[in-house]
């Protein structure tokens, strides 16, 4: 495992609400990434981003990861969710707010 590899999966595993996008949810670099911020902060729940932009092994290596060619991704429980397409669609429909409230309150669980 490379250490990219090793950075992602400790990002993906250690934030229960995770987005990639390119720039950060105050100053989005994409309308994608801005979209996704949007949806994710609509839900009311906290969540972490990495900003691709800052390094280039993680904008590569998080499509790789994911097995998901675009960016943002958005990670819930360590699991992709998808990108900016799949993340409006299950805001819309409610299962966003579900699945990212879920996550938020098993980790306050833990903590």
């Amino acid at each position: 495992m490379s250490d990219v590899e090793a950075t992602i999966r400790e990002q993906v595993e250690g934030n229960p609400v995770l987005l990639y996008m390119k720039g950060s949810p105050q100053f989005p670099q994409c309308g994608f990434s801005m979209r996704a911020a949007q949806a994710l902060a609509g839900c009311g729940v906290e969540f972490s981003y990495v900003n691709v932009l800052e390094d280039e092994g993680i904008r590569q290596g998080i499509k790789d990861y994911g097995n998901w060619p675009t960016i943002p991704q958005l990670y819930v429980n360590g699991e992709l969710l998808g990108g900016c397409d799949i993340i409006l669609e299950m805001y819309e429909s409610g299962d966003l707010q579900t699945a990212v409230q879920g996550a938020a309150g098993e980790a306050a669980d833990k903590s």
